[in-house]
């Protein structure tokens, strides 16, 4: 009977290990202070989360909900994430989502949030911006996602079920916008 861990350690578990930051003073902590003065290992805690900004608009009601019975709206969504420091080793972190339904070129409401959480972050500088734009956004999302679910359904429609957003790649693509923009003002710049 004891071919299972009971601290779900094992292989079977469905949530990687490495998702996790051990606490610091945990005595089998990697890189855990030591009487040899180590440094502590990186953390990541999320101090508050909290509405910014939250603005639905639904001007074409009623007469839009007939429209309604008959055809799906068309809803396109935009997302952003910026970072701000705070205080020393304090972030804000705000997720940015703006959805604007329409159908039959009618539009049916306007739903704008900015969803923020406050950061503490103790990671080396070349992993703060991954950390700030990825891992955070990750641990806030779900609150964003039932609140917009709710927001659009307390407005009298379809809640709006956001699908899970990949920050690795919104990462990667705004890294790479950037160095592209650098590179066109630096090519810029040499051709004047």
């Amino acid at each position: 009977m004891a071919d299972k861990d009971d601290d779900n350690g094992g292989g079977d578990s469905p949530i990687p290990a490495e998702r996790f930051t051990p606490e610091p003073d945990a005595p089998d902590a990697p890189g855990a202070a030591g009487g040899n003065g180590e440094e502590q290992t990186a953390t990541i805690a999320i101090s508050g989360q909290y509405i910014k900004d939250l603005s639905f608009e639904a001007p074409n009601t009623p007469q839009v909900f007939e429209a309604l019975q008959n055809e799906m709206p068309n809803i396109p969504i935009e997302v952003d994430v910026a970072a701000n420091g705070v205080g020393e080793n304090f972030y804000e972190v705000v997720l940015k989502v703006r959805a604007e339904a329409k159908v039959q070129d009618q539009l049916c409401y306007i739903l704008e949030m900015e969803y923020a959480g406050l950061f503490m972050v103790n990671v080396p500088q070349e992993a703060l911006a991954p950390v700030l734009l990825v891992e955070c956004p990750l641990i806030i999302f779900p609150f964003l996602r039932r609140i917009v679910a709710d927001a659009t359904s307390d407005g009298g429609f379809a809640p709006l079920m956001l699908a899970p957003i990949d920050f690795a790649s919104l990462y990667q693509q705004r890294m790479a916008q950037g160095m592209a923009q650098a590179g066109g003002e630096e090519g810029g710049t040499a051709e004047a």
